[in-house]
């Protein structure tokens, strides 16, 4: 990181290999993180996200843990991707999904955004948006996002004056890829399906 948590793109990062009590520190972090209650000031006020917590086997926490939605409401997921983000248990069941076809990096990349804009202190959002640079933007990270050049050249000047908007650009790709591409699929999925019988 730069002044003022900018990344400087133009010195190479070293990267060392992980503590095991780094991991550690990191996992609980990722926990707290999820299991907040997440607000979308882009859309309607009354709507929530609910994160569910990461565990060891998965991102999110799995829906059997959660409480099953009734069949009219989970039917309201097919309406608009929104409906599902907004349900934890939709979350939870989208993420699955995502998972089963390897694409579940698109929703991480959405949730860890929204988790970024709720941070208030700036040394905060600093750490925070190198972290979704390193996992989701950096060229070759593991679970790099597919969002054009151009969205992405304008999010990482973003990341020279920090702000909750940074990554509201390569958000809103992601978002619009998962609604054209994945939700159908989702919506045609036994997982989906089983749950509106």
């Amino acid at each position: 990181m730069g002044e003022g948590g900018a990344i400087n793109q133009n010195k190479p990062t070293e990267i060392s290999a992980p503590t095991t009590d780094s991991v550690i520190e990191r996992a609980k972090q990722i926990k707290v993180k999820f299991g907040t209650l997440l607000q979308r000031p882009d859309h309607d006020s009354t709507k929530t996200v609910i994160i569910p917590p990461k565990t060891a086997e998965g991102y999110l926490e799995a829906p059997p843990k959660l409480d099953r939605p009734s069949r009219e409401e989970a039917s309201l997921w097919g309406k608009a991707l929104d409906n599902v983000l907004i349900n934890s248990y939709g979350l939870a069941t989208f993420w699955s999904f995502l998972k089963s076809e390897f694409s579940e990096e698109n929703l991480e990349f959405w949730v860890a955004c929204e988790d970024y804009k709720r941070t208030g202190e700036q040394s905060r959002m600093a750490g925070k948006a190198e972290g979704i640079y390193k996992e989701f933007l950096k060229t070759g990270a593991q679970k790099e996002v597919n969002i054009d050049h151009l969205t992405k050249d304008a999010t990482l000047k973003n990341l020279a004056s920090l702000s909750p908007t940074t990554f509201d650009l390569a958000q809103r790709q992601v978002f619009a890829l998962m609604e054209k591409d994945s939700y159908g699929r989702f919506l045609k999925s036994n997982q989906y399906q089983d749950i509106i019988k």
